[in-house]
């Protein structure tokens, strides 16, 4: 009989530095250590001190001494390693190493410890590969498109360049818009002034304004017209100069709304404009200018558009799966 030759193995120990308690490395009650055995289930994996040794497939085995190198880098900036910030790394050293067409030149150590905006105790920083190379893009191109689905920080990791862009005196004002989609209710049946008609869909944008400023200052903000937070009816016949523009749920603008915005655009300014294309609220019959305009403008010089996926979602994982289900829904539903 025949023996299937045995796959050589590969042996590798790596040492963490002293300044690196192993509480802050294996996690608490070996919380990361088990997510690392999990993500690895063919490699021996012992930890003997502050020595952590791995036994298994040479390929695999590499790339954990690669993580946990990772890890120390992380962890040299002060920052903690959480389970959700592992998975990721793991996620992206994988991608790195499949001899994947689109080669992965950002290191792990480099997406998590980018701080875009450090505000009120708190820093905002990328948590994936495709929201660095989003929030990257925003610093080189004059229009960027984020298209993906709820969750993956499109809206919010664009609010804080804004806020960034005018704290560093880039521009002078920030404006942020949204199309008032009448999804369910028409504006002209509900109570109150056209602010407060208006003011649910807006509220989202508040919101996200409240996290990242003093909220003390953003009705003074709003008053010296710094901060203009307006549906997107507004925007029509305006230029708008040395400001950072964010459209917001671009999937509800008409192709003659998405041309109308555009167009706006003046000199030393930016227009960041996100949406999510499967989650479109126009009535039946209208065309989405967020899906019409990807055939437009797609490879002009200057405009870009960055496409974050399920994979990129930083709410509970079970969004992920759940945008996951619908999507393979929908394809099921068109015969794909």
């Amino acid at each position: 009989m025949t023996q299937t030759p045995t796959q050589p193995q590969a042996r590798a120990q790596f040492t963490v530095p002293d300044r690196h308690p192993m509480v802050t490395v294996l996690g608490s009650s070996d919380s990361l250590l088990r997510v690392i055995e999990n993500a690895f289930p063919d490699v021996d994996i012992h930890v003997r001190g502050n020595e952590v040794s791995a036994v298994g497939d040479p390929t695999e085995v590499a790339l954990i001494q690669r993580l946990l190198a990772e890890m120390m880098l992380v962890l040299r900036t002060g920052l903690p390693m959480t389970e959700d910030a592992l998975e990721r790394s793991i996620a992206m050293l994988r991608a790195n190493g499949n001899g994947s067409a689109e080669a992965v030149t950002e290191t792990p150590a480099e997406v998590l410890t980018q701080n875009i905006l450090s505000s009120r105790g708190r820093t905002i920083r990328p948590k994936t590969l495709n929201q660095k190379r989003y929030v990257d893009a925003i610093d080189k191109h004059t229009i960027v498109f984020g298209i993906g689905p709820a969750g993956t920080g499109k809206t919010y990791l664009a609010m804080a360049k804004a806020v960034q862009a005018l704290q560093s005196k880039q521009v002078t004002r920030i404006i942020l818009t949204r199309p008032a989609v009448e999804a369910g209710e028409r504006l002209g049946f509900l109570p109150g002034t056209l602010y407060e008609k208006i003011d649910p869909y807006l509220r989202p944008l508040y919101d996200a304004l409240h996290d990242m400023l003093d909220p003390a200052s953003i009705p003074r903000l709003m008053a010296a017209g710094t901060i203009e937070v307006a549906p997107l009816a507004y925007m029509r016949g305006r230029t708008l100069n040395d400001a950072f523009i964010i459209l917001d749920e671009a999937q509800n603008t008409s192709a003659e709304q998405m041309k109308m915005f555009l167009t706006r655009l003046g000199f030393d300014s930016k227009i960041v404009i996100t949406g999510d294309i499967t989650q479109v609220d126009l009535p039946g019959g209208t065309k989405s200018g967020l899906r019409q305009v990807q055939g437009i403008l797609e490879g002009l010089d200057d405009v870009h558009f960055s496409r974050l996926t399920s994979e990129d979602v930083v709410r509970h994982k079970l969004v992920g799966r759940i945008v996951d289900a619908y999507q393979k829904y929908d394809d099921s539903q068109n015969g794909l």
